[in-house]
């Protein structure tokens, strides 16, 4: 994989949004047999400032570009945190990437999470599978900000035990006693004594008030809208629940139009919607 000086001395700020910056892999870490996480960081050691919920371009030379939600902590500027699982091509050159390699980051690019309008608010994050990594970042506000929220409740679902992100993170956040944590898994397996069903099934059991409650939705397509209409059923109006349509993008910066999700551009106009916005583009099949 490239470790060019050349590469690397590029500037962490790119001139211009079509152009990458460079930065330098710091470590790499496997999360499940398919996902894993790359700690980046510039070489001037500039911070890289972002929103939770927004996204990268990023490109590995010789292989491709791919956009990728960042899943680090906003107040730790100094890394850049993406976790990827690796499904084709490039995202396959990505986790051959070890320390000391560089890889051409874009962005940050789009619409993230509503972090101004969860402040006195109860908040459900609803996370389904690699969905979890751009939620992490809210996560992460939330919890640096805890007295600004109220009740804090992450439901989360895998296929399996083997599929669970961040389990350290989950533990320590199940632990906490200001926050509700309830995971579940498609398939339980012997050991597990959790719950087991799909991630919708979770949304009952969140402690949860109707009318102060905004909720954040991250996962395949099909869970997003059954999630989205069981929190419905609680009582949570569509104007206040948020999905993520991570989509396939070329350019992040809305000219290619391979992003189009009927009138919207998902790098211009999202990746973060607000549900009542696009429900409807939700149900149609190949939109």
């Amino acid at each position: 994989m490239p470790t060019s000086d050349a590469l690397a001395e590029r500037p962490a700020v790119a001139a211009a949004p079509l152009v990458p910056a460079f930065f330098r892999v710091h470590r790499t870490r496997t999360e499940t047999a398919d996902t894993f996480t790359l700690d980046l960081e510039p070489p001037s050691g500039a911070p890289f400032a972002f929103a939770p919920g927004q996204f990268n371009m990023v490109y590995v030379p010789g292989a491709g570009e791919v956009p990728i939600s960042i899943s680090g902590d906003p107040e730790r500027p100094a890394t850049l945190t993406h976790t990827v699982r690796a499904v084709g091509t490039v995202t396959a050159a990505m986790r051959r990437l070890r320390a000391g390699d560089v890889v051409g980051i874009r962005g940050p690019f789009g619409v993230g999470w509503p972090v101004e309008a969860c402040d006195g608010k109860d908040v459900v994050i609803v996370a389904g599978g690699i969905g979890l990594a751009p939620l992490r970042p809210m996560l992460y506000h939330l919890l640096a900000n805890r007295d600004r929220y109220g009740r804090l409740v992450l439901l989360y679902g895998c296929r399996t035990t083997a599929d669970l992100l961040f389990r350290h993170e989950i533990e320590a956040w199940r632990s906490r006693l200001d926050m509700h944590v309830y995971v579940t898994v498609d398939r339980g397996t012997e050991g597990w004594h959790g719950y087991v069903g799909v991630v919708t099934t979770l949304v009952p059991r969140a402690p949860v008030a109707s009318d102060r409650t905004i909720a954040m939705v991250c996962g395949p397509e099909v869970m997003m809208r059954f999630s989205a209409m069981t929190l419905e059923e609680r009582g949570i109006a569509p104007d206040r629940i948020y999905v993520s349509m991570e989509r396939n993008m070329k350019c992040g910066i809305a000219q290619c139009g391979h992003c189009q999700y009927g009138p919207v551009l998902v790098c211009r106009d999202g990746p973060v919607f607000r549900y009542d916005r696009i429900r409807h583009l939700l149900a149609l099949r190949e939109v």
